[in-house]
């Protein structure tokens, strides 16, 4: 099992990435999956999620309104779209998978597999 998540970069404020996550030796549409983000010396922290049951989307408040979660069933690929970019939202962000109650869809130490993760940074 293997998830490859790319498309990280150097952006000013205010500008939009998109993020895949690419799966391999899964279906994505058997797990739910989320992205968190995490700032050196910080805890993972958690930022959107797309569940199995239902292709119901939460977010972090620090992301409502500005990303959206989404998947490519054919591509098998999820992807966080990020616009109106923030400085605070510099960090590394890396995508999961797993089979966590509704309850815990936050909590990373649920996941069962989690991609390398892909560099953000936002210039002010």
């Amino acid at each position: 099992v293997q998830l490859q998540a790319s498309g990280g970069g150097l952006v000013q404020a205010g500008a939009s990435l998109r993020l895949s996550c690419a799966a391999s030796g899964l279906t994505l549409s058997t797990y739910t999956m989320a992205w968190f983000r995490q700032v050196p010396g910080n805890e993972r922290e958690f930022v959107a999620v797309r569940t199995l049951s239902g292709g119901r989307t939460y977010y972090a408040d620090s992301a409502k309104g500005r990303f959206t979660i989404s998947r490519d069933i054919a591509k098998n690929t999820v992807y966080l779209q990020m616009d109106s970019l923030k400085p605070e939202d510099t960090a590394v962000y890396f995508c999961a998978a797993g089979r966590p109650i509704l309850s815990a869809i936050a909590q990373s130490s649920i996941y069962h597999y989690w991609g390398q993760g892909t560099l953000v940074t936002v210039s002010s």
